[in-house]
């Protein structure tokens, strides 16, 4: 083990929109304090906002000086895959290409879509595209996610629906159910329902084009800007219906792999006895859902549980980590 990197614990970085809830803080113990709060920003590595490590003798550092220090160590191939910073020094390490982040909806989110890669750089935007995955963490009865469009909506019935103020009638809509992971390819129109709590693992990007916002004021009592020129320059109309993914075993492994894109790989674990982590010389993001854990060497002391966010350093020889009182659940996010 590198003696300076260890199980890495951040700081949340907490994001307050009009759309947010309390479950942050009810169910996964953020602490947001008493306003609603939309969005916990887990793992980030923004020109703006940088997580913070929380604990051990790292405390305090940004993620970013992080990357500038240990690069490699700390990333393993994935170093080689940073964002350009075009706006300093040639010599300086990119931008972390992933952002984790949990949202709460207790609003229904608007409809949006984000752009690709390359349409990002054909608009001269500063992030590149967005491709993103959502696995639902609680749903109360009756909430939707909207995810393609339904069989048979071209372009021109599309735009007339959105001039009446309808689009969200083509969407196609289920009820998902804790558990289901969501894969959103860029381009594809979407929508976070009431009701839901998420994980979102996507590229570090923040551009969002909102079509529609459900005729909702923002804070300032004015409509939230829409983006309707843009958004539909991006979207994807051969995108159909978007379904929860199907869970692909892994021989030998108490795993499925719930998403594997040019982006990132997402596998799901679940054990009930000390398992190793890492030690293949790629970083790993753990997101916790259920249960408690004790991971060897994070000097926080704390056990792990529902909301609970870890990064391996890609230098770490495996680090084991051990259920408490039953098993547990978590994601393993790293680069495909």
């Amino acid at each position: 083990m590198h003696s300076a990197l260890y199980p890495l614990r951040f700081q949340p970085i907490f994001q307050r929109y009009v759309w947010g809830g309390h479950r942050l803080r009810t169910l996964l113990g953020k602490p947001t304090g008493p306003q609603p709060c939309a969005e916990s920003w887990e793992i980030c590595d923004r020109p703006n906002l940088q997580s913070l490590v929380a604990a051990g003798p790292l405390a305090g550092r940004s993620f970013h000086e992080l990357i500038q220090q240990y690069g490699a160590q700390l990333l393993g191939p994935a170093a080689d895959a940073l964002l350009p910073l075009p706006t300093i020094a040639p010599q300086a390490k990119g931008r972390f290409p992933l952002l984790v982040k949990f949202l709460d909806a207790a609003q229904t989110i608007s409809v949006q879509v984000h752009p690709t890669d390359t349409q990002a750089a054909q608009l001269a935007l500063p992030d590149p595209g967005k491709t993103e995955a959502w696995i639902v963490l609680a749903a109360e009865p009756g909430s939707l996610i909207y995810a393609g469009l339904q069989p048979g909506v071209n372009r021109q019935r599309f735009l007339q629906a959105l001039q009446k103020g309808a689009c969200a009638e083509l969407l196609h809509r289920f009820e998902p159910k804790p558990g289901d992971c969501v894969f959103l390819p860029a381009g594809t129109v979407h929508a976070l329902g009431a009701g839901l709590l998420v994980a979102e693992i996507q590229q570090n990007s923040d551009t969002t084009f909102r079509l529609y916002d459900w005729d909702r004021l923002g804070p300032d009592g004015k409509p939230r800007p829409l983006h309707v020129e843009q958004a539909l320059a991006v979207l994807d109309f051969d995108q159909g219906p978007v379904h929860p993914q199907t869970p692909q075993p892994l021989a030998g492994k108490e795993a499925v792999q719930l998403v594997h894109c040019p982006y990132f790989a997402i596998l799901q674990w679940r054990f009930d006895r000390s398992q190793p982590m890492g030690g293949d010389g790629r970083f790993h993001i753990l997101i916790f859902l259920q249960g408690q854990a004790a991971v060897e060497g994070d000097p926080s002391g704390l056990p792990v549980g529902p909301g609970s966010c870890l990064f391996l350093p890609a230098c770490l020889a495996p680090v084991p980590i051990i259920p408490q009182d039953g098993p547990i659940t978590f994601l393993d996010v790293f680069l495909g």
